[in-house]
Order: structure tokens, then sequence, then C-alpha cells
């Protein structure tokens, strides 16, 4: 027979996790503050749960709200404990690893099973082949319950008995991101105050992305071998890159571009070449990441 199994939370993405189970057929109860939300989806066959403690009476508790504060306000009167006992919770809100590391232990003190889990995804890829949601926690219960997991995305991924693992890998995935989209705003910047169109940027960007790809690899591959000295596979000395960066920050200056983003990278640069790195590979500033 299958499980039940209960969405808490409905916005874009709790609605899209509630659809997902509703089409693989498992009988899903859901629940949001804002109930339209939730009478939205009973055309699709959900049941809608009148409190947090009837939604906590399914076999699988699946939490989408927006952070993990949010879903202790939800989750820990004496009420809602009860009706989670014996049951599994399906974390999925946004924390941090210390955040889902208390929300285990709580869950674990009221004999209620957990698994921590990060979305790398947008709500159209929820239940599609290639979704993609990262799970921390213990394997026997990740495994266990695969089947089920399977309905929320085609691509569910076990990253460690550590559950807090599922969100540190989602914050250093988003770090990168983040890294890369806060890059195009200064490079449009400089595009613009140089007259060039950035359709033309474009074309290029699109052929430079190998070679940023390979220095990304070179440098993960680095960081982990902890090989920070120049070899003879060095693409590029710290002192090669600080080179053309400090034009950047010339640039800036000379047309008046918000300059805080690269000064917080100017800080790194000098801080491992104040340590001797001048002459090693850029992989060295990784050692002042801490």
């Amino acid at each position: 027979m299958n499980a039940t199994v209960s969405v808490i939370g409905l916005g874009r993405m709790g609605s899209a996790l509630a659809r997902a189970f509703l089409k693989a057929g498992y009988t899903t109860h859901v629940w949001n503050r804002s109930p339209e939300k939730a009478s939205a989806l009973t055309g699709q066959g959900a049941i809608v749960a009148p409190s947090v403690a009837a939604a906590a009476a399914a076999d699988i508790v699946v939490v989408c709200v927006s952070t993990y504060a949010d879903s202790d306000r939800l989750l820990r009167s004496p009420e809602v404990a009860a009706a989670l006992r014996g049951k599994l919770i399906i974390q999925v809100s946004s924390g941090s690893p210390n955040q889902a590391r208390e929300q285990a232990q709580r869950a674990a003190d009221n004999g209620t099973s957990y698994l921590d889990g990060a979305i790398m995804a947008t709500p159209d890829f929820i239940g599609e082949p290639g979704g993609t949601i990262l799970y921390s926690g213990p394997r026997a219960l990740f495994e266990a319950n695969l089947h089920i997991l399977l309905a929320l995305g085609g691509n569910p991924q076990f990253v460690g008995e550590d559950v807090g693992h599922a969100s540190a890998l989602d914050l250093s995935l988003l770090g990168q991101m983040w890294g890369a989209l806060f890059g195009q705003f200064q490079a449009a910047a400089i595009c613009q105050a140089e007259g060039i169109a950035l359709d033309l940027f474009e074309e290029h960007r699109l052929a430079f992305q190998p070679v940023v790809e390979g220095a990304v690899v070179d440098l993960v591959t680095r960081i982990r071998d902890r090989r920070f000295a120049a070899d003879s596979q060095t693409l590029a000395s710290l002192d090669v890159h600080y080179g053309a960066f400090s034009l950047l920050l010339q640039l800036c200056g000379e047309r008046g571009l918000h300059d805080l983003v690269p000064k917080a990278q100017d800080d790194l640069f000098r801080k491992a070449i104040a340590a001797g790195h001048r002459q090693d590979d850029f992989a060295a500033i990784a050692q002042f990441m801490r």
C-alpha cells in the first residue's frame, strides 16, 4: 500500500511538490497558512488538512516553507509533535547546515525520522527526469524511501550521513552561482560604460566559456589536493592574475563603476601576496578564505 504524504507550505515550490506526488498516485494532504493555495489543489485530488497537526498525521511530511525558523513555529507545538512521532519529516525549507543538525536532533528526541533536502531546481523541474534534490541524513532512510523521493524528480542525490551536508552543498553551489551572477553585473557595467553592445559581449562570453570552465576544474582539483605552489601545470600565477585584475580596479575608478565586489577580491589578492604567494598558482588564495 502506498504511503500517505503531506506537503506543508504551498508557495510555488511547495505546490509543485504536491502536484508531483499527486501525479505519481500518492494520497497527498496539503496545508498552507493561506487556505486558498491549498484549495487550488483539490481539483487535482489533494486533501486539504484543516491544521498542521492533521497534515503531520501522514506517513511522510514534506516541509517547504521559507526558513527553518518558520518551520519551527509550525512544528513545535505539543499537538504537532505528537502527530509527527513515528513519521518521517523531509525538510526542504531554507536553512544552514547547523540549523539542519538542530532540526534533526529535535526530530530524533521526538521519535521522528528526518531527512534534510536541498532543491537544486526551479518548480518546473519538480517531478521531471532532470529534477535534482540533494538529501542528507541516514543513508538507510534515504534508500528505504527512494521510490517516494523519485516522485519529486528523477535525480535524487544522497550526499552524506551528516544531515547538514545537503544544505552546505546547496550553499556552496549557490555561492558559485552568485559569484558568476555578480560577475555578470560587473561585465555588463563595463560594456555599457565603454559603449559595447551586450549582444557582442554574449557572443564572446560563450567563446570564452571553455577557458573559464577549465580554470574552475583546475582550481577545484588544486584545492582538493592542496597544490598551491606553481608547477608545470599552472595555468597562470597569482602575479599574472593580479596584473590583469589591477586594470579592472583602475577601470572602475575611471568610469565611476561600483567597486565593492572587486575591492573584496583585491583584499584576498593582497593577503596572498603579502604572505609570499605572488609567484604561486592562483589557487593559493584558497588558503585565505578562512
